[in-house]
């Protein structure tokens, strides 16, 4: 029977807090492979990563599933700090604590990240160039073609109360928190027709994981400067892209383009929109895609 315990690894002098998932397989003479996960904007663990880490540990592998700083379970104030550097950190301090775990073979290890979380894949694996393989799901890859996809005017009302943020935080003041996800029309980091229905239905009815539909308005300032796609033609590792053709959140335009740039990459194609293959049918279908991929690259025996 798998395993699941709740963990806590040290991140530049806070703790993340996670869960480490451990097939029935694993034993000390032979410990599983290991899949260190990363969720999305302003997401917790809680929002479908559990499901994912059940189906692969099923399979085979251990997962480390956690909570970046300032956000869920994890330690960090303010709450709700959207902070690219800092959850690449966190997502770092992850792989070296997976590394260390004596239950676990770190070094086969396989960096996963979905949403903004898959573009931190894409550069956490490329800073650290020891990863036997690498799955960005729906990721995000360029601020830029994302940012296109957001209404001018919601653009500049972000951008005014990012300003006023930063001055806040640069005060000590507390944060001034916009919507995650809101309606079209609203003021909110993801306004598509699907984004607030699509990312609410993330979160376990029970409420579990401390999520909060709300971030930091100063990460607007910074999003469209952020372009990790480009570091996917560092990667040599194999690094497998889901990719949804009606992203509404990070176009696959961009995502194909830097996909295509990976020396080991392979590109599968969903005809569903961002938040559609976290349930359902279409969940099913991708992690069977994520399944075989890393049966091929990273086998669990």
């Amino acid at each position: 029977m798998t395993t699941r315990a709740t963990i806590q690894f040290p991140s530049h002098g806070e703790q993340c807090t996670g869960w480490l998932y451990l097939p029935a397989t694993a034993t000390t003479a032979t410990p599983p492979p290991v899949i260190v996960m990363g969720h999305g904007l302003g997401s917790v663990r809680t929002m479908r990563l559990d499901a994912y880490a059940e189906r692969f540990a099923a399979a085979g592998y251990a997962c480390l599933v956690f909570d970046y700083r300032h956000f869920g379970e994890s330690e960090g104030q303010p709450r709700q700090l959207l902070d690219i550097t800092k959850q690449r950190e966190d997502f770092a301090s992850a792989l070296a604590y997976a590394r260390s775990l004596s239950s676990v073979d770190g070094t086969r290890l396989v960096v996963w990240g979905t949403s903004f979380g898959g573009g931190h894949a894409i550069a956490v694996a490329a800073d650290d160039g020891h990863a036997s393989a690498v799955i960005a799901q729906c990721p995000f890859t360029s601020g830029l073609a994302s940012g296109m996809a957001v209404p001018p005017w919601t653009s500049v009302r972000l951008t005014t109360l990012g300003i006023v943020d930063q001055i806040r935080g640069l005060l000590g003041a507390a944060p001034l928190l916009v919507p995650t996800a809101g309606a079209p029309g609203t003021v909110a980091l993801m306004t598509a027709p699907d984004a607030e229905d699509g990312y609410l239905n993330l979160v376990p009815a029970d409420g579990a994981g401390g999520f909060d539909n709300r971030a930091a308005a100063r990460i607007s300032l910074h999003l469209l400067r952020d372009t990790p796609g480009r570091r996917a033609a560092e990667i040599t590792a194999p690094i497998l892209f889901a990719v949804c053709d009606a992203d509404s959140v990070a176009p696959a335009g961009p995502t194909l383009k830097y996909a295509r740039t990976a020396p080991a990459g392979e590109i599968k194609l969903y005809p569903e929109g961002h938040f559609e293959i976290y349930v359902g049918e279409p969940f099913e279908r991708v992690v069977a895609d994520q399944l075989d991929f890393l049966a091929r690259t990273v086998p669990a025996e």
